[in-house]
């Protein structure tokens, strides 16, 4: 049995076109989200288990069987962050920013949960998300939702999603719902799962998430949100389905998305593909006006989304190759120190240069023909550009060197 050391279960190294794909949603992402007057943070990875457990719920599959979570050796219970929100609101409490509003944040990072591995999951992923601090307008909803289909459409996945939008009401709507949740879902007690047992109790809404295939039968007949609507909330939807239309954005409406926890109302939200096989959420988000207030600072309305990166970089074009260099190669020993002059010369005007570390000439010609590089600066007493691919080269000054390879 080998042991060679392998990347632990749920984790991968990324390397190559992988990481390219990576970087490009997360440049876009920044560049996007930077129109839009958002400007970044880092939270840390780890976090007080309080931020996780109390807001997305003692109950919930995250909290109960997903976390990372150990007693540090100060006897502190701290959890690697299993999703991004949280975070930015504590840090946004922490820092005393809530009397400085509105904040547009965005961040991108790694997160951590413990599931089953499968294609574009892992225990180890990341995400790009956005948190929209301080707006209660329907205005905020349907801007933050139009940045991200931005992004989606700069990857060049536009076509291949589609936004599905969902309204959990006001106070009001959803203790109403609540009430006819409970009393529909408690004529088939028996025939709940056992974690939907316990929800029926504490949360009916969130029977409305279960995996359970038992439990989806069931909540295919379950009453909607839309019959408990009070007007208020019937008018911030309409609000936000009509300016999305003004912002361009294509949508359907879809009862079946939910946000269980008792911090989420009005919009919810969710870009799917069928790219991926079965269909899949890559961008999701929702308003969470009770939140902040929970984490035990005021109250601050919010809305935002997350997506995964690894999902994202899955349905985006393989990018463009990296700029090939110049081939810088001394012709020996003693040319080195020239050949270093030219190589700052060049890198100083954003021209990318590359000198070999050893081997003769012919090698050296060999590895930047192989690399594909168009031009090699041949660097002895004097200085020849040499084209690769025709074999043709010229005696050439070192300063004009950087207007040559620009042409």
């Amino acid at each position: 049995m080998s042991d060679q050391l392998q990347p632990v279960r749920g984790t991968r190294d990324l390397l190559g076109e992988d990481m390219a794909r990576f970087a490009r949603v997360v440049e876009t992402a920044r560049r996007v989200v930077a129109l839009y007057g958002f400007s970044e943070w880092q939270t840390p990875i780890f976090e007080d288990t309080r931020v996780f457990s109390r807001t997305l719920g003692e109950t919930s599959d995250v909290v109960t069987k997903e976390m990372y979570t150990f007693e540090d050796r100060g006897g502190d219970s701290i959890t690697l962050r299993p999703e991004g929100t949280a975070g930015v609101c504590r840090a946004l409490i922490t820092n005393g920013l809530t009397q400085t509003l509105p904040q547009k944040v965005f961040y991108a990072g790694p997160m951590f949960r413990y599931e089953r591995p499968q294609k574009g999951r892992y225990r180890q992923f990341h995400q790009i998300g956005v948190e929209l601090l301080g707006p209660a307008t329907p205005l905020a909803d349907a801007e933050v939702i139009a940045m991200g289909w931005q992004i989606l459409r700069e990857l060049g996945i536009g076509d291949t999603v589609q936004l599905q939008v969902n309204t959990l009401g006001d106070a009001a709507s959803r203790a109403a719902y609540r009430e006819k949740l409970v009393g529909y879902f408690s004529q088939y007690t028996n025939e709940l799962s056992a974690d939907s047992k316990l929800r029926l109790q504490k949360n009916p809404l969130r029977i409305l998430d279960s995996k359970d295939e038992g439990d989806k039968k069931l909540v295919a007949g379950a009453p909607q949100m839309q019959d408990s609507l009070t007007d208020e909330a019937r008018a911030f939807f309409d609000a936000v389905q009509n300016n999305l239309t003004a912002f361009g954005v294509p949508f359907v409406l879809d009862p079946a998305i939910v946000r269980g926890l008792d911090y989420y109302n009005h919009t919810a939200f969710e870009f799917v593909t069928t790219a991926l096989g079965a269909q899949g959420t890559v961008m999701a988000g929702g308003r969470y006006d009770g939140l902040v207030e929970q984490m035990g600072g005021p109250s601050v309305p919010g809305i935002g989304w997350g997506a995964g990166i690894e999902r994202l970089s899955m349905l985006i074009a393989a990018p463009a190759a990296a700029h090939v260099p110049v081939a810088i190669i001394p012709m020996g020993a003693e040319s080195e120190g020239r050949a270093i002059g030219i190589l700052n010369l060049l890198r100083g005007q954003n021209i990318a240069a590359e000198i070999g570390y050893s081997g003769n000439v012919k090698k050296r010609l060999e590895r930047a023909n192989k690399s594909g590089a168009a031009f090699a600066v041949l660097v002895g007493e004097d200085v020849k550009l040499k084209n690769l691919a025709s074999g043709e080269q010229a005696d050439v000054a070192a300063e004009a060197l950087p207007g040559l390879l620009r042409a």
